[in-house]
């Protein structure tokens, strides 16, 4: 079994980035399983905060399963252009409070990127931003495969199910090709 961890970058209960982990999920071949996660619950990043009561539940928690995971997929929306602060808070927590910390959650973990947006461009300037921050951490991108869903209030319903098909088509894909990039990297 291939267990690909899908963090979305999107507090929105209605994110089309987290409908559209849902719906990599549902697509995963037989053997893989994704397991969606969101932002919700990681506070801003304070020093002062980890230093008085450590790290927080939620964030220990999100890191114990990214390691365990054969894979991270990135569910990433783009704010002005680039990563949102909410999603790279998220990263920045879930790298402390050591280096060995930062290896045992990303070092060698396959990554890919992808992201949805109501935009003409998909999320092309977020997934990019992320490139620099995904080598810092000394993770394994995959660079196989690219999905950016343009116009996404056009290929989700009101209910978050993925209804345009060619993206259908592309994910389902992506996600395949994916699994297989994490699973022949185990280590």
């Amino acid at each position: 079994m291939t267990k690909l961890v899908g963090l979305s970058g999107s507090l929105r209960k209605a994110s089309y980035n987290t409908a559209l982990l849902r719906a990599a999920a549902e697509l995963a071949p037989s053997g893989v399983e994704l397991a969606v996660r969101t932002v919700h619950g990681i506070p801003l990043y304070d020093g002062d905060l980890e230093a008085a009561s450590g790290i927080p539940a939620a964030v220990a928690e999100l890191k114990d399963a990214i390691a365990a995971a054969d894979g991270l997929l990135l569910a990433t929306p783009e704010y002005n252009s680039s990563i949102p602060g909410v999603f790279k808070n998220a990263i920045d927590w879930l790298s402390r409070p050591t280096s060995a910390e930062i290896a045992r959650v990303f070092g060698g973990k396959p990554v890919a990127l992808i992201g949805a947006s109501p935009g003409g461009f998909g999320t092309v300037s977020s997934q990019a931003a992320w490139l620099p921050v995904l080598r810092t951490l000394g993770t394994r991108p995959w660079f196989e495969g690219r999905l950016l869903v343009s116009q996404a209030n056009k290929a989700f319903d009101a209910n978050g199910a993925l209804v345009d098909a060619k993206v259908r088509e592309q994910l389902e894909k992506f996600v395949a090709g994916f699994a297989a990039f994490a699973a022949s990297q185990r280590k």
